[in-house]
């Protein structure tokens, strides 16, 4: 069957049918516009075309190349916003020249070509007619020099083009970058006549980018639609299905503790995220799979793609913090009420966002005049801030009536009292929000749009970089947590070799601060962003980070900063190693005593701190010559305050160097006696007899007088002073105690033990017997085996020991104070005593 023909009202009819009413009435009002203009301006163009002249027609080109010229060399130097209007319209108005030059030219080409075609070619062997070849070359010459100009014409067309379009996204970026500038307020009349001007241009760029995405799904086949369509409801029932698989594992698979709900939380989040993005994934997969899309079409799905991920991320991030129908699961402190009044913040946040997002992306594809661009950010600004404020007033309005309601003494259902400190900042981040909103709506309406559009974006960017950290620090912390607690409980299985608990706890506390301290960067990174910037934009910042932070002449940065922590902690690591093969492995193939080698382990762990403390300095970028400040700084310190501190320290290392004591060694000082067990280069440890240990100060073994009992390995004295009575036969008993000296095996034999009589005492004769044991430790011991033995020898022999004489007086104590008794004697000096203190314990 034939078609019919194609009238002009069947082909508006057909293009009109394909546009929304507003849009088609908005275009019947343009095209009638036009047909107006049209009319009354016909006639004059086509006096001024009957007019123009190829000579007329080439000197307007020279001009419009000459004036397109002057306005590319005026954009470098940051013109007004009036001029870049300015200029925006002299480039459109070249471009309507050079457009009308090339129509005007059109007609005079067409007749060339048509004398042309009618003088043919030239024939190949016979010779043409001096006027006929005088005329062909005529003619060719007007062909090419009108193929030219209209050639030269629509190039400076194209070029004034792309200069105004230039001009626009200059205006575009200039008003996006700089938040202080002022455009027309949207209640001026000059807004509104820019606007006006800018929308047909856009209108049309749109409906060519709509043309182009509804041309690609129209060539899809329905097979693809079909697959397409199973496949985005298949995704959503895999959502479902996974949702549950995943929190059934997380309840009965991960410990008890909180790591099951920061878990859960992260499985909402990504599942959130990948749903939506997984299905505009396939749809654009469909689109691409028959008939390739066209570049601008691709790069706004792409961008379709992406943003519908960051709206589901937003979602989910809202539902897992609020978690309406799980409360036992939430991790914000909530109560059940305001939760479920909250619930539906996320998802609107989540659409406003998107939708903000889309157009904005359109704006930067389609290339709107900068009316449009302020009138986008006037309408996103108020959506984002409308919908922020109703919900937080939304959730105010009922945690105002809960508290109400818990003031009369009524029990909310799932109502918790809140701490006075979180109702004190709710009340404050709800006046900061009224701020905002009031803030940003002045601004828009007094012009300043750019920065009225940018404090209700961060708002929400704040709102989203804040939750997030919040979610990953939960997460990190309840995961070292739950690692921690499952360390204490593996203890009784664990191998001998293991870390103790404390090392694994501390790793852990560690490693959680250290995580913590990475999400709190990251995200004033992202504060410092604004809202909208792209991963590339975000990596950018963060490769800025680079270059530090300078603290005068000093260059922190963070990467120097961890090179130097590495630095450290691997030339702690390796002097732990060298220390320990020091003195496992060294040290004791050599001469050196053991108190010796633990003074030389110990002065090598100090110069190796030193040493890697340095090595850190420079990795850090501090070399050793800019803390020369710090040194002067130091001995203004030891001038003043630490020389107490440097003192001890410097007789540490004498100490260690000369060893006028040393570990082991059995000194007395100042009223302390005991071991040595540790020489530090401040202080010494010294064990008592009863095993408690007294710190001592270096600088008192120098500046002190200093028993050191054993100090080159001496003899112990072993010495009992005996009384027995006067009568005794003084032969026999010098004998007995020799003979028990000499049996003793404590005692050596060079030198030999003696026996001297001491004195004649109050009716006693006082024999002091001496032998030497191989220690002074021993020599306690020694002395009351030999006691027991010199008491048994005694009573077989029936020999006495004298007892004490006790006088007993009568009288005033005046009449007391001449009498001189044997009581009044030293103890010391008591037969019987030993002068050598109890040594302590081994």
């Amino acid at each position: 069957m034939k078609s019919p023909e194609p009238t002009p009202s069947r082909f508006l009819h057909r293009c009109f049918s394909r546009l929304p009413r507003a849009g088609a009435a908005f275009a019947i009002a343009i095209l009638a516009l036009l047909a107006v203009l049209a009319g009354t301006s016909a006639p004059a163009h086509a006096a001024d075309a009957a007019l123009a002249t190829p000579a007329a027609l080439a000197e307007t080109l020279d001009g419009v190349r000459q004036d397109l010229a002057a306005i590319q060399a005026a954009l470098p130097g940051k013109p007004a916003d009036a001029d870049l209007v300015a200029m925006r319209d002299r480039a459109l108005a070249d471009a309507g020249k050079a457009d009308d030059a090339a129509t005007a030219l059109a007609p005079a080409l067409a007749r060339v070509k048509a004398r042309q075609a009618e003088l043919g070619t030239p024939p190949a062997g016979a010779p043409e007619a001096r006027d006929i070849i005088t005329q062909r070359a005529q003619i060719t010459k007007m062909h090419g020099d009108l193929d030219d100009q209209i050639k030269l014409a629509n190039l400076l067309s194209v070029e004034a083009k792309q200069l105004a379009a230039q001009i626009s996204v200059l205006r575009r970026d200039r008003f996006q970058a700089s938040m202080g500038q002022r455009t027309p307020s949207i209640l001026a009349p000059a807004f509104w006549n820019e606007l006006r001007g800018d929308v047909p241009e856009d209108i049309a760029r749109l409906r060519a980018l709509s043309g182009q995405l509804r041309a690609t799904a129209g060539a899809t086949p329905a097979p693809v639609w079909a697959v397409i369509v199973l496949a985005a409801l298949g995704l959503l029932i895999l959502r479902v299905y996974a949702g549950r698989v995943l929190f059934n594992l997380t309840a009965t698979k991960v410990p008890p503790g909180r790591l099951r709900r920061s878990l859960h939380a992260v499985t909402l989040v990504l599942l959130s995220v990948a749903t939506p993005a997984s299905i505009v994934l396939v749809l654009l997969t469909g689109l691409r799979w028959t008939a390739g899309l066209p570049d601008e079409t691709d790069t706004f799905m792409l961008a379709v793609l992406g943003l519908v991920a960051f709206g589901g991320y937003v979602d989910g991030l809202g539902h897992a913090l609020l978690m309406p129908g799980r409360p036992s699961w939430r991790l914000l402190p909530l109560s059940d009420p305001l939760a479920r009044r909250m619930r539906g913040f996320p998802v609107t946040l989540a659409l406003v966002l998107v939708g903000a997002g889309l157009a904005a992306r359109l704006a930067v594809l389609i290339n709107v005049g900068l009316a449009t661009e302020v009138a986008i950010n006037c309408i996103v600004a108020l959506l984002v801030g409308v919908t922020i404020t109703f919900w937080l007033l939304r959730g105010a309005r009922l945690w105002r009536k809960l508290r109400a309601q818990a003031a009369r003494g009524e029990q909310p259902a799932g109502y918790v009292p809140g701490k006075p400190a979180h109702e004190l900042w709710l009340r404050g981040i709800i006046i900061v929000q009224w701020l905002i909103l009031t803030l940003s709506l002045l601004s828009l309406l007094t012009g300043y749009v750019a920065f009225g559009s940018f404090v209700v974006k961060q708002v929400a960017w704040t709102l989203i970089v804040l939750s997030s950290s919040y979610l990953l620090a939960v997460l990190i912390d309840d995961a070292c947590t739950a690692i921690g607690s499952a360390a204490q409980r593996a203890d009784a299985s664990s191998d001998a070799q293991a870390p103790p608990p404390r090392i694994r706890d501390q790793a852990a506390v560690l490693l959680s601060g250290v995580a913590r301290l990475l999400i709190a960067l990251v995200a004033l990174m992202l504060l410092a962003a604004p809202f909208g910037e792209g991963p590339l934009e975000l990596l950018h910042r963060a490769d800025q980070l680079h270059d530090g932070i300078s603290i005068g002449e000093i260059a922190i940065k963070p990467g120097s900063v961890f090179q130097a922590l590495l630095v450290l902690g691997l030339a702690l690591l390796g002097l732990r190693v060298l220390k320990r093969w020091l003195v496992d492995r060294f040290l004791p193939t050599t001469s050196l005593d053991p108190g010796m080698q633990t003074s030389t382990s110990t002065l090598f762990g100090y110069a190796g701190g030193v040493v890697a403390v340095a090595l850190a300095l420079s990795a850090l970028g501090i070399g050793l010559e800019r803390i020369a400040w710090v040194a002067s700084a130091l001995s203004v310190g030891i001038g003043f305050g630490l020389q107490a501190v440097v003192q001890n320290f410097v007789s540490g290392l004498i100490l260690l160097a000369e060893r006028p004591v040393k570990v082991g060694d059995w000194v007395s000082l100042g009223g302390v006696e005991g071991d040595i067990r540790r020489i530090n280069v401040r202080a010494t440890e010294i064990q008592m007899g009863d095993r408690s240990t007294v710190i001592v100060p270096n600088s008192q073994f120098i500046t002190s007088t200093v028993r050191n009992v054993t100090h080159t390995n001496p003899l112990g004295l072993v010495q009992i002073k005996l009384p027995v009575p006067l009568g005794t036969d003084a032969e026999q008993a010098r004998k007995l105690l020799l003979e028990a000296f000499q049996a003793n095996p404590g005692i050596l034999d060079d030198p030999a033990p003696n026996v001297q009589l001491d004195g004649i005492d109050n009716n006693n004769l006082i024999f002091n017997a001496t032998g030497f044991a191989s220690s002074p430790r021993l020599a306690y011991g020694i002395r009351s085996d030999l006691l027991f033995d010199i008491l048994k020898r005694l009573g077989e022999a029936e020999i006495s020991i004298s007892r004490q004489p006790t006088t007993m007086l009568i009288g005033t104590p005046s009449a007391l104070a001449p009498v001189q008794t044997a009581t009044d004697t030293n103890p010391t000096d008591q037969p019987g005593q030993q002068t050598l203190p109890i040594p302590p314990h081994t």
